[in-house]
């Protein structure tokens, strides 16, 4: 009996050697899958290009110590610590974990987390054995070798909960370009055959969703929100001699808006009717415009003094000065024209206004009154426009050199904004970023990345424009309207609140 207790600790280092060996090794052959896992570990992500090699090494380095007879007891020790490590690790993941990311290689992706989880103590209730028998082998005192046994426990129970709490602040608050994909937020659910590819989305409300069309800009395309059912009228303007350039649609209910910039005039018309009058006349020229309410509007426009762009309140029931300019609002940082481009969309469930940059990581949180309530940061490190632009004579600007894009389009929700992103971050699929567009989703009440998810192309076609709803993400892309139905509401999967204000679907 006391061969074999003897031989104990030989037989559990075997099992460490062979156990080490292929984890170490099935990482080393699928190394880019690996570490991309790692980063969307909620645990890791922070530390994901550090970690990926750490594991291995330290893998390689027990299998080392585990061979020899003068470093075996040293390999014991370090295969108790990683295994109270990897165990502590996923006990996290299953119990304090925003969500449980897919498996990190190895006998893992064999396994269910739970079962790991049980095979992981096993490990340990081993490793402790072979410890015992071997310091008792060495007449060591019971309380040295129990004493250092409990400081490695400690020390690795340490590690991961530090690893735990700073990676979680600096995904959320410091974000290092590095993204955490979520499990299966969306499904799709259904599609619309649309007549061509140049539809963008207009409003919508409970019940329908409203689209412009970019070549026939006086068509107004209703769709019901379960995609079977579609009326199409084409807008009558109460005045066609204006110059037109670039009519637009936008839908606020129970009302449709067409306008073009370039000349400063409104439409309005009633949904259902296709006769529109003239409500505003030289009040304002403009490149974007929201609809607050019937006669209320906020815009970009351009400063005459500056030529920089410039926000505005339009207000047509204003007794005096209908046109109010917000100049402090966006920031110059070259030409105050390319680079504080953007998109300006509403959040009318929360009566937020979202400004978000096209070429530097940052967007502007405001209210109704263009009263800036936060500047908040996307998670790539574009914090200056790297844009190149010439002001010719006549004042106009133009790119001298292509620009790198940052944001392309964003939505606004409940305090969620889902914006795509044209940039690809750290260790992160190749093959994927080819075949799919990224929405990567942040707190617009705080400072705080959630996560973010694919939108497959479709016959090589990415997504031209998106709207997200209470339970849905409707998407365009090429000349098919295709809805995701999010896996939870989306004010539980994204946040930890109940809904609230919520539209009927």
């Amino acid at each position: 009996m006391k061969k074999k207790l003897t031989q104990l600790p030989i037989w559990i280092a075997y099992f460490f050697i062979l156990l080490f060996c292929y984890a170490a090794i099935s990482k080393i052959f699928d190394f880019e899958n690996f570490q991309v896992q790692i980063a969307q570990s909620p645990l890791l992500s922070a530390y994901a290009g550090f970690v990926s090699y750490a594991v291995i090494i330290i893998e390689l380095l027990i299998v080392l110590a585990l061979i020899f007879t003068n470093t075996k007891r040293l390999g014991l020790y370090a295969s108790l610590g990683i295994m109270v490590a990897f165990t502590v690790y996923i006990f996290l993941i299953l119990n304090y974990s925003e969500f449980i990311p897919c498996s990190c290689g190895g006998i893992l992706e064999k396994m269910g987390w739970t079962e790991h989880l049980i095979f992981n103590i096993i490990c340990i209730l081993m490793a402790i054995a072979a410890i015992v028998v071997l310091e008792r082998e060495n007449e060591r005192r019971l309380t040295h070798y129990i004493s250092l046994m409990i400081s490695v426990i400690i020390t690795n129970i340490g590690i991961i909960i530090y690893l735990f709490f700073s990676s979680e602040q600096i995904m959320k608050k410091e974000n290092n370009f590095t993204r955490r994909f979520m499990m299966h937020p969306t499904l799709e659910q259904k599609s619309l055959q649309l007549s061509d590819s140049h539809y963008y989305f207009a409003g919508y409300d409970n019940e329908n969703i409203y689209l412009g069309n970019r070549k026939f800009p006086q068509t107004l395309l209703t769709v019901n929100k379960a995609l079977s059912n579609q009326t199409s009228i084409r807008i009558n303007l109460d005045n066609m001699k204006h110059p037109f350039r670039n009519l637009k649609l936008a839908v606020k209910a129970p009302y449709y808006y067409i306008h073009d910039g370039t000349v400063p005039v409104i439409f309005r018309g009633r949904l259902g009717n296709p006769k529109s009058k003239t409500i505003s006349f030289n009040d304002a020229y403009f490149n974007q415009l929201i609809v607050l309410d019937s006669l209320h509007f906020v815009l970009r426009t351009q400063s005459s003094e500056t030529r920089q762009f410039v926000l505005a309140d339009l207000n047509l029931d204003a007794d005096h000065k209908k046109l109010q300019l917000h100049p402090d609002i966006l920031q110059k940082q070259i030409d105050g024209v390319f680079d504080i481009d953007g998109s300006f969309i509403a959040d009318n469930f929360r009566s937020q206004l979202i400004y978000t940059y096209t070429y530097r990581n940052q967007f502007i949180v405001m209210d109704t009154d263009l009263n800036v309530q936060k500047k908040m940061n996307t998670i790539d490190t574009i914090r200056l426009a790297k844009i190149e632009s010439k002001r010719l004579a006549d004042g106009i600007h133009k790119m001298s050199a292509p620009p790198l894009k940052v944001n392309l389009r964003s939505a606004v929700h409940k305090n969620l904004l889902f914006n795509q992103s044209d940039l690809m971050g750290k260790h992160e699929s190749k093959r994927a970023w080819k075949e799919a567009s990224i929405i990567d989703v942040y707190k617009t009440d705080k400072p705080e990345y959630v996560g973010s998810f694919y939108l497959f192309k479709k016959d090589k076609h990415s997504v031209s424009d998106f709207i997200v709803t209470d339970k849905y993400l409707y998407a365009i892309i090429n000349d098919k309207i295709i809805q995701y139905q999010f896996t939870k509401p989306i004010t539980k999967y994204f946040t930890s609140g109940e809904a609230e204000n919520r539209s009927k679907e």
